[in-house]
């Protein structure tokens, strides 16, 4: 653990996603695998009193195309003040950004859209720089979208792409791993700092405190974060437990 004082933390984004106004957790993001958490705001302010920098906002039911939760979500990031949002979740045009934008998020995750419209997509990389992240959803190396229900292409080729675009940074998930409590895949995770130089937030499968450990070993390598949600959730460790390890 020496190492660790010379390197950056693991930065941690605690995640709220949000289905129907409720705070849930999906397995493999699958429709109809929900547990329901409750209020969002009570979520938020539940990391929030843990210490908590960055929250991960996600409204699931514009990432499905089924409907939308801008409303709470504002509130949530209202009530969340002192604390970074990272907000994920159906934007996929001018209108949704901007209202993205204008709710308060310093960051803006896009995923479908990246994917079907690479050319909005590096020009709204070139106009907002570091408030646009990008989030690569895959199954193996291949991508998945809108709302994980179709395939997306190729990551690598993907990659190269967004990297070529000028994109800031990639939120990584594992949607095999995602809401398992399986573990990070870490060998993809090392693969793909091996083939960008971007910052990287790791997504899929933490239940463990030792997983927390094997991400923040990562750090020099280019995994900037890592997003953390059903473990919270299911009380396998504290928020604050893992700040702690992450070296926050």
């Amino acid at each position: 653990m020496n190492d660790f004082a010379s390197t950056p933390g693991l930065i941690l984004l605690p995640a709220v996603d949000v289905q129907g106004g409720k705070a849930v957790r999906l397995t493999h993001g699958a429709a109809g695998t929900e547990t329901d958490y409750g209020d969002p705001i009570e979520a938020a302010d539940n990391w929030l009193r843990q210490g908590a920098e960055w929250i991960h906002l996600v409204d699931l039911d514009a990432a499905f195309g089924r409907g939308s939760n801008a409303g709470i979500l504002r509130k949530v990031i209202k009530h969340a003040r002192g604390v970074n949002i990272e907000l994920s979740g159906g934007i996929r045009d001018d209108a949704s950004l901007e209202a993205a934008l204008e709710s308060g998020a310093q960051r803006i995750n896009l995923g479908t859209a990246a994917l079907e419209n690479p050319e909005w997509t590096a020009s709204v990389i070139g106009r907002y720089g570091e408030a646009i992240a990008v989030g690569l959803d895959v199954r193996g190396t291949t991508l998945a979208a809108r709302g994980w229900t179709q395939e997306g292409g190729d990551l690598w080729e993907a990659l190269a792409r967004l990297d070529e675009a000028g994109c800031s940074r990639y939120v990584v998930t594992d949607i095999t791993k995602d809401g398992t409590l399986r573990g990070p895949n870490l060998e993809l995770l090392r693969e793909l700092t091996e083939r960008t130089d971007k910052p990287i937030v790791a997504s899929g499968g933490v239940s463990t405190l030792d997983d927390i450990a094997a991400l923040r070993r990562l750090v020099p390598n280019g995994v900037e974060g890592a997003i953390v949600g059903k473990a919270l959730y299911a009380g396998q460790f504290t928020l604050a437990e893992a700040l702690d390890v992450a070296g926050d």
